[in-house]
């Protein structure tokens, strides 16, 4: 049984949709993030950083309980764990974590301050401007590769997607950035809501 530490955000769902796809249990421990729960002290010593994502797998490496902080981090140890949403082949691997450290760099990053300053439009329009633009820069990257691949890594669905999907389903909302300018992304991101272990990992922290 593997404890997920969230709350229902872009980040959030990452680890409940990987869980799915994978089909190991997992047990949704929800986390207030209005109340500050991420900043209490016995969520601290899962994250240091006091920031959801985090799991607790009480299957460790030594066969005990293991908490896992950072979400990409998260990604990989559970891949590696149950030899899954990792192409098997070298390229593909590293192609796989390539992009899903693209992701946690930038795309979230990103996203994440255009969404707080579109929030605070009076304040100042000059942020706004330049992390929309930012988002769209990065939307474009997204959508050079999947002109060429169903998938972020290749033709089966990987890490990389997970790490992306939450991000990209609220894009317009959050980055106001216009899929209809990314077709490739925009079909890619129907394919992954038609996918069901996408649709139980989001409903999970709903």
């Amino acid at each position: 049984m593997i404890d997920v530490y969230t709350a229902d955000t872009p980040n959030g769902v990452k680890i409940p949709i990987a869980l799915e796809e994978i089909g190991a249990p997992y047990k949704i421990i929800r986390v207030n993030l209005s109340a500050q729960e991420q900043k209490r002290e016995e969520f601290l010593k899962l994250n240091p950083n006091g920031r959801i994502p985090a799991i607790v797998d009480h299957d460790g490496p030594l066969g005990g309980p293991f908490a896992v902080f950072e979400s990409g981090a998260i990604l990989l140890y559970l891949a590696e764990k149950f030899g899954a949403l990792l192409p098997a082949d070298p390229r593909g691997r590293v192609n796989a974590i390539a992009w899903t450290f693209f992701q946690v760099s930038g795309v979230g990053p990103m996203f994440g301050q255009a969404r707080f300053w579109r929030r605070r439009a009076e304040v100042n329009p000059a942020a706004i401007e330049r992390y929309e633009q930012e988002s769209a820069r990065l939307i474009t990257v997204l959508e050079r590769q999947l002109r060429d691949t169903a998938y972020l890594a290749g033709e089966t669905v990987s890490i990389a997607d997970v790490a992306h999907f939450g991000w990209i389903d609220v894009a317009e909302v959050y980055a106001g950035v216009d899929l209809s300018t990314a077709p490739s992304v925009a079909r890619w991101r129907e394919a992954l809501r038609a996918r069901s272990a996408f649709q139980r990992g989001v409903a999970a922290v709903r």
